[in-house]
């Protein structure tokens, strides 16, 4: 099965109105990467965060590791937030980090939008180089957009239509793949970076999943649909560039036909648009690959990605999804809305909103509606004391994520009474002073 879009592409002169009122600044909305990037605060950053991730972890796995893998929808683990599970998920969180850290921002660079390092380097020189896993291959997402004519002698940051997206990184380790229980391959996303990549992110209505496995099965009838940019990211190429899906695809045969006769898991995450693009990932996998191991997403501040009945898909495939979600995220509630809650229609065969059905088959119709997807671990920046910034780019970094995740404990205790100072960049700005911070490697 292919994924392809199918829906209408916007003209060249609604691009090139959309254009008029882009400027690199407008990213920051979503990602401040570019300035943290540039600094040596960021290496900071992270080991404030994560100080005790950076290296390998030494909490063993071993036979329990396809609970940590979410076989059994994490039951039991996220309420209160297992510790186990706390660094895996923070471990994972350094993989997104390191794919922010080795991409190129700067778009008055030749090598803008292209990854800063060598895939052999790539790991080591982003700050996680102890983490026993070997990246394996580069890996770029395109803007399937008709453009204009004039497009090519825009500007760097307006024009490129491909760019690195992000890794694929196997553990080679063995006392490492010892303490995970397997082999893991991660396969990890950076969120939103470029203009197009913009554009795409606002194509927000739904269009179809064509395909063999998609137009039965489903216990509400319908058809599979997701987000048109998130899927054209994942599914166009250039003449110079395959798709993302075919390099994903292509990476995914050589390893399981490398490593197919031993313990294996897939595990893809991402941040923002990552956070999205590993969703379909983990689909096309599990519908690509008929003995395909365990594929499990960790996705940080994720959009919604598609409706109920590609939510059924998921479930279906027996895709493990962890959505770790900032309620005070505002990207986490976009795009389209929701008239039905994942957990609850998954208790009770009734839908929140009361809708009745005729109703909610006219609202669908509309191409909006969305579901959420997988289990959800929910937390939020107004629990900490130490974010003294809340506004809509903070919420949404990846750092506050790191930090929230390593504070959480439960619902009822929602952040660690004995927490340390982190995120003192935050701290730091709210003094309106700054000041740069040696650390160690």
């Amino acid at each position: 099965m292919r994924l392809a879009v199918v829906s209408t592409r916007p003209s060249s002169s609604t691009l090139a109105s959309a254009s008029k009122h882009l400027n690199v600044t407008h990213f920051s909305i979503t990602h401040s990467y570019y300035s943290q990037v540039s600094s040596p605060s960021l290496k900071q950053k992270l080991s404030v965060h994560c100080r005790d991730f950076i290296t390998k972890s030494t909490a063993k796995l071993g036979k329990k590791w396809m609970e940590y893998q979410g076989v059994n929808n994490w039951d039991g683990l996220l309420d209160p937030l297992d510790d186990r599970l706390r660094s895996e998920i923070l471990r994972y969180g350094l993989f997104v980090e390191a794919a922010y850290r080795s991409f190129n921002f700067d778009p008055s660079s030749p090598a803008y939008a292209t990854s800063k390092f060598s895939r052999n380097s790539l790991l080591a020189r982003s700050g996680i180089g102890q983490t026993g896993y070997r990246t394996t291959k580069h890996l770029r997402a395109t803007c399937g957009l008709q453009l204009p004519r004039w497009f090519p002698r825009a500007p760097s940051w307006v024009s490129t239509q491909s760019s690195w997206i992000g890794y694929v990184a196997v553990c080679q380790d063995q006392e490492e793949i010892a303490r995970l229980g397997r082999r893991d391959v991660v396969i990890a996303y950076r969120g939103t970076a470029t203009c197009l990549e913009w554009v795409e992110n606002l194509r927000a209505t739904l269009t179809c999943l064509p395909g063999k496995h998609c137009a039965y099965g489903n216990p509400d009838g319908g058809v599979p649909m997701v987000e048109s940019g998130f899927l054209s990211l994942y599914t166009s190429q250039t003449a110079t560039c395959p798709s993302l899906q075919d390099m994903v695809r292509e990476e995914i045969a050589r390893v399981m036909d490398m490593y197919g006769d031993e313990p294996l898991s897939f595990t893809i995450t991402g941040h923002s648009l990552g956070a999205a693009l590993a969703t379909l990932t983990a689909y096309d996998i599990n519908s690509t690959f008929k003995n395909a191991p365990i594929v499990t997403v960790m996705s940080f501040g994720g959009p919604r990605v598609g409706n109920r009945s590609f939510r059924c898909q998921l479930e279906r495939s027996g895709t493990r999804i962890l959505r770790i979600v900032n309620s005070d995220d505002l990207i986490t509630k976009v795009p389209g809305f929701v008239i039905d809650n994942n957990d609850m229609a998954r208790k009770r065969e009734v839908h929140v909103a009361g809708i009745p059905c005729w109703l909610r088959q006219r609202v669908e119709d509309t191409q909006w509606v969305y579901a959420e997807v997988g289990r959800e671990l929910r937390l939020s920046s107004k629990e900490s004391p130490y974010l003294i910034k809340r506004d809509v780019a903070t919420c949404h970094e990846l750092s506050t994520y790191l930090h929230l995740i390593n504070r959480f404990v439960s619902s009822a205790c929602p952040f660690r009474a004995t927490a340390k100072k982190v995120l003192k960049r935050h701290r730091i700005e709210s003094f309106g002073c700054s000041r740069e911070v040696k650390l160690s490697s």
